[in-house]
């Protein structure tokens, strides 16, 4: 189901030779493009699947309410919300406002430069020089370019000035709306052979859950998001140069990527070691992430080249199991249909071809094979009888042949005579047809068509043969005259 087509046709022959990039998500996005309240639908209802979202966080995260989040109701302003709250007063056109391609556009040179330079010891960690930070920032909200690599700024500086870009969003990378599914998702656990819950993480639905999360992101949030992950795994793969582990790394972008705007950690003590997790599991495994699950793209690519109705992956799995046993009794009961059908129409065929039969029989001359037919017929009194149904004809008489002809074929011919009996002049009783005679007489063939053609050669040889024979009588009494 990953490969929806195999071969592309190029016309150009100057495109021929490079390579062919397909996007096996390209019926997801554009499901998402052109009718986003079906990919919402579609999306949101496979999430509620793997995890538990009551009516209220489920209206937030659907848009459709306001998210309520933890120290929001707190009147208390403490020194970090306060700072926090100045920071963000000064907006440029890049940092502190809203997401947008411009500035993903203008960040992602950060991320460039930083992938250059992973071995940094205390990368993320270590602040840079904050007179070059200021030059750096203000060159990016003016829109100018930037040699990074002129050497100029360091490492630290750029890395700084990256988490400073993610603090000042209007919310963090992850939105406000996801923030009670993140949640949810850390307590997916596996379950025992008695159905308990464990302590094990169950990792493929924690996947799966964050993968189609990430599929309902904005576009400018899901773009940055993506680079941002993919940065810090290639950082916390070269741990052992910048002693940076992806745990390490959780711990300084958290607050930027999932926690929520204008809290602190006070106000996240239940649930901060569950986001810090969180976003360990999400840089470790950030290769698997942004791609959607098979079903999604079943269901994106069937809208647009099928007529099925867009099912979720619980749905397509009870196609082959709770939907083929409803259609068990269907098919049962097609099945003896037919069967009976079958039964009926062969037993038809059987009874018309023991009639036929029956009157090939009945129509032999008196012979010793005949009556050896019928006494096997006799011996199967259970088989079918279609001699009931057939009218009765009375059995040729034949008597003994004494004439001129008889002793011309006895003479001539040399073939015996059949001697034929009167028969009675009463109807022959039905006589039942099994499954054994019906074989035998198949072998035989059809005595009936044979009697007839022997006797008609027999005749025409007759005929010959007095022919010979009054020709030669009438030369002697010619001669004798």
């Amino acid at each position: 189901s990953d490969a929806i087509c195999n071969f592309v046709i190029c016309n150009d022959s100057s495109l021929r030779s490079q390579p062919i990039i397909f996007n096996p998500d390209f019926f997801v996005e554009k499901l998402r493009h052109e009718k986003p309240e079906v990919f919402t639908e579609l999306v949101v209802s496979n999430i509620t699947r793997l995890i538990d979202l009551p009516g209220a966080e489920l209206a937030q995260l659907m848009g459709e309410e306001d998210p309520k989040l933890p120290g929001a109701n707190s009147t208390a302003s403490g020194f970090f919300r306060s700072l926090i709250s100045l920071k963000r007063k000064e907006k440029g056109v890049v940092f502190g406002s809203p997401l947008t391609e411009e500035g993903i556009a203008q960040v992602s040179q950060l991320i460039e430069y930083l992938h250059k330079n992973l071995r940094a010891e205390g990368l993320f960690r270590v602040p840079g020089n904050s007179i070059r930070q200021q030059i750096l920032k203000d060159a990016l909200n003016s829109g100018t370019d930037i040699d990074l690599d002129s050497g100029e700024f360091h490492s630290n500086d750029v890395a700084t000035l990256l988490k400073m870009f993610l603090g000042e969003l209007p919310e963090p990378l992850l939105t406000h709306k996801h923030f009670h599914a993140h949640l949810k998702i850390a307590d997916l656990t596996l379950f025992d052979e008695k159905g308990n819950k464990t302590s094990t993480p169950d990792k493929e639905r924690q996947i799966e859950a964050l993968q189609l999360l990430f599929l309902i992101l904005p576009a400018p949030n899901r773009s940055l998001l993506k680079l941002l992950l993919d940065l810090l795994y290639q950082t916390a793969k070269k741990q052992d140069k910048n002693k940076m582990s992806a745990h390490n790394l959780a711990l300084m972008f958290a607050p930027h990527i999932l926690w929520p705007r204008n809290v602190t950690a006070n106000d996240l003590q239940e649930n901060i070691t569950k986001l810090n997790n969180g976003v360990t599991f999400m840089i470790k495994h950030s290769q698997k992430l942004f791609k959607a699950p098979v079903y999604i793209r079943e269901c994106a690519r069937l809208h647009y080249l099928g007529s099925r109705a867009h099912t979720s992956k619980d749905d397509l799995d009870l196609l082959t199991s709770s939907g083929s046993k409803e259609l068990q009794p269907l098919k049962s009961q097609k099945r003896s249909r037919l069967d009976s059908c079958h039964q009926e129409e062969t037993q038809q065929r059987t009874e018309e071809a023991l009639k036929e039969l029956f009157h090939h029989v009945h129509n032999m001359p008196d012979s010793a094979k005949k009556k050896k037919l019928i006494r096997q017929f006799n011996k199967h009194p259970t088989a079918l009888t279609p001699g009931s149904d057939v009218p009765a004809s009375p059995a040729p008489r034949r008597t003994r042949s004494r004439s001129f002809s008889g002793l011309i074929k006895r003479k001539v011919l040399g073939t015996p005579v059949i001697l034929e009996r009167k028969s009675r002049d009463t109807t022959p009783e039905p006589v039942r047809v099994s499954k054994e005679n019906v074989q035998l007489l198949q072998k035989c063939g059809s005595p009936a068509h044979m009697s007839q053609a022997k006797l008609k050669s027999l005749e025409g040889q007759k005929e010959g043969s007095c022919r010979r024979i009054r020709a030669r009588l009438l030369s002697k009494d010619s001669s004798s005259l």
